[in-house]
């Protein structure tokens, strides 16, 4: 079973990740995990160019990091199974600069002071696909590592079509889904899931507000109480079948023993969900 590790800190998850890091790849570069929770830091904190600290109070930067963690957890159950096709060190680097910067797309730069992050939901996706182009171009990566990057990032699309991705390869693409597995694993199974889905909601209407209504999620619910009453119908309707079926069920690299042993992260979804029915009811 998975140890628990502090979301709330930084230091907490590089070092954990770090760990998982070095177990697959002993040879591979001691300082890579360090380096990259630099840059990622850097974006989420306000010390990037001129883009200003993260101010979505959903997708925030331990949003990024509930996901990283699981990213790394899942692709370390894959390679101790020795799924194939085999997980190189390359295609884990790329995977976790890609879930790294998945949401840098709420990012705001200086001087745009209008509201917060959240208003590029509908379109943060691509923007933080623009993103990655400039931070890695930046960074001396390979046009072809920067285009794999920005595939994975795809994968988190709400209603992406997952054909549509020009992926490279297959260990591309399986890392992808594992990227968009460990997007939604990470937040739903967060210990403060319940609490923050109100600002969830804050987030869709501050979308919808500055999209003119159009596209946004916001129209699918009236409150944020109607969101809470709508998130079990989510799991088992949405998540589920996407984990299963568009991202081929590579969450159950998470099961310990693969593949049909307990799977922390949907026992911890499951009580996240029990406690938000119990929520509602005693707030009828």
């Amino acid at each position: 079973m998975n140890p628990e590790v502090d979301t709330r800190h930084t230091s907490a998850v590089e070092v954990a990740i770090h760990a998982l890091y070095r177990s697959m790849f002993p040879q591979g570069d001691r300082e890579f995990v360090s380096r990259v929770f630099t840059w990622a830091t850097a974006c989420f904190t306000g010390t990037y160019h001129d883009y200003q600290p993260i101010d979505a109070r959903y997708h925030d930067f331990e949003h990024t990091l509930q996901g990283a963690l699981c990213f790394a957890r899942l692709l370390h159950g894959r390679h101790c199974v020795r799924a194939t096709p085999l997980l190189t060190q390359k295609a884990f680097e790329l995977g976790l600069l890609a879930i790294l910067l998945h949401d840098t797309g709420y990012l705001k730069h200086r001087g745009d002071d209008e509201g917060t992050g959240a208003k590029y939901t509908l379109v943060h996706v691509n923007r933080s696909a623009e993103f990655a182009d400039e931070l890695l171009s930046e960074k001396g990566f390979a046009p072809n590592e920067i285009q794999a990057v920005q595939n994975m990032i795809r994968c988190t699309g709400v209603n992406v079509d997952l054909t549509k991705i020009p992926f490279q390869n297959d260990l591309e693409k399986i890392v992808g889904f594992a990227l968009g597995t460990s997007d939604l694993l990470g937040q739903m199974a967060a210990r403060d899931y319940v609490d923050k889905l109100p600002i969830l909601y804050s987030e869709f209407e501050e979308s919808a507000q500055f999209n003119a209504g159009k596209g946004s999620a916001t129209g699918m619910f009236k409150n944020s109480r109607d969101l809470m009453e709508k998130t079990s119908m989510f799991w088992e309707k949405y998540v589920l079948p996407k984990l299963n079926n568009d991202f081929q069920g590579v969450y159950r690299f998470l099961c310990a023993p693969y593949p049909d042993g307990p799977n922390s992260y949907l026992q911890r979804i499951e009580r996240n969900l029990a406690v938000l029915r119990d929520r509602l009811a005693a707030n009828k």
